[in-house]
């Protein structure tokens, strides 16, 4: 089974791509305000644990990010973006 995401294209778009043990996530938020904050809020979770590694978030200009998220950690990073609403829905298929 995989795990499905999907989002609203009118406030994120994402590009998910396999890279060895890593995925790799290009995301491109609308240019609304609280949807900023909310991906702050994604990456604040991750940094404040223990795992240094486990989900890596580059920021660019134009609310483009690059994040690069563990194996390990790829449900868990789907389950915040959920809980800061970014996904609309989550299941697996």
């Amino acid at each position: 089974m995989k795990l499905h995401y999907e989002w609203d294209s009118e406030v994120i778009r994402i590009e998910e791509t396999a890279n060895g043990n890593d995925t790799e996530f290009t995301i491109e938020l609308m240019g609304q305000k609280p949807h900023d904050e909310a991906l702050r809020l994604v990456q604040t979770y991750f940094e404040s644990n223990k795992v240094h590694t486990d989900v890596l978030l580059y920021a660019y200009p134009d609310h483009r990010y690059r994040v690069i998220v563990r194996k390990d950690y790829y449900e868990e990073f789907l389950l915040e973006l959920m809980k800061h609403k970014l996904l609309r829905a989550l299941e697996w298929k």
